[in-house]
C-alpha cells in the first residue's frame, strides 16, 4: 500500500515532531525555573528588608516611635 519512501517521510515527520514537542517542554520547564528563582531571590529580599526594619522599630525608645508614628509626646508621657 505506501512504499518505502513513504513511510521514510512518515518516521522522518514523526521525528521531527517528537523534537519540536521535546524542546517545548525544555524550553518551558527552564522558564518556569527562572521565575521560580526569581520569586525566590524577590522573596529573601523581602525579608532581608523586613528584618532591618524590624531592627530599627525595636531600637526606639517609646518618644522615638511616637515620632516615627507622625505623634508627639504630651507632658503626660502619652502619645498624641
Amino acid at each position: 500500500m505506501f512504499g518505502l519512501g513513504t513511510w521514510i517521510k512518515l518516521g522522518a515527520a514523526l521525528a521531527v515532531l517528537a523534537g519540536l514537542a521535546w524542546s517545548h517542554t525544555a524550553a518551558y520547564r527552564a522558564g518556569a525555573n527562572d521565575e521560580r528563582r526569581a520569586a525566590l531571590e524577590r522573596s529573601v529580599d523581602l525579608l532581608r528588608e523586613r528584618n532591618s526594619t524590624d531592627e530599627t522599630i525595636r531600637n526606639l525608645d517609646d518618644a522615638a516611635l511616637c515620632r516615627a508614628l507622625g505623634g508627639r509626646m504630651s507632658d503626660d508621657g502619652t502619645c498624641e
